[in-house]
């Protein structure tokens, strides 16, 4: 698929009714990070060439977007276009979205905006704590 920026589709999220509580807050207009589990990548792949460009060199897939890797978790920034909270089937139309149709959705977060390098929170090991 399309990388959100170079032209990624307009695409609906159907949510089980249950979860439609949890939509509370969210407005057409926001911006979410969508996670989603990339079913179809293939999880014994270390290193791509990007793009799938022969021209280019083998590179490490924690260097790159490729969804083939370990643990193919898909990090998608969309923008909700609207939101559909008939209770019978609830979901919403966000774009841009770079998946393939079907493709799992793991969890729907708010984007965070205006963070800097000093307040980004860092992960720590046992080590450097």
């Amino acid at each position: 698929p399309k990388q959100g920026d170079e032209g990624g589709v307009e695409a609906r999220i159907d949510l089980d009714p249950e979860f439609l509580p949890a939509l509370e807050g969210v407005r057409a207009g926001d911006e979410l990070i969508l996670l989603t589990w990339l079913d179809a990548a293939r999880r014994d792949v270390l290193q791509v060439q990007p793009r799938d460009d022969p021209a280019r060199p083998l590179t490490g897939v924690f260097a790159t977007r490729s969804p083939d890797r370990p643990n193919p978790i898909g990090l998608h920034p969309v923008r909700v276009v609207a939101i559909d909270a008939d209770p019978a089937r609830p979901h919403l139309r966000v774009a841009p979205l770079e998946a393939i149709d079907g493709t799992p959705v793991l969890d729907l977060k708010v984007a965070l905006r205006g963070r800097t390098a000093h307040t980004t929170p860092r992960a720590t090991t046992p080590d450097s704590a």
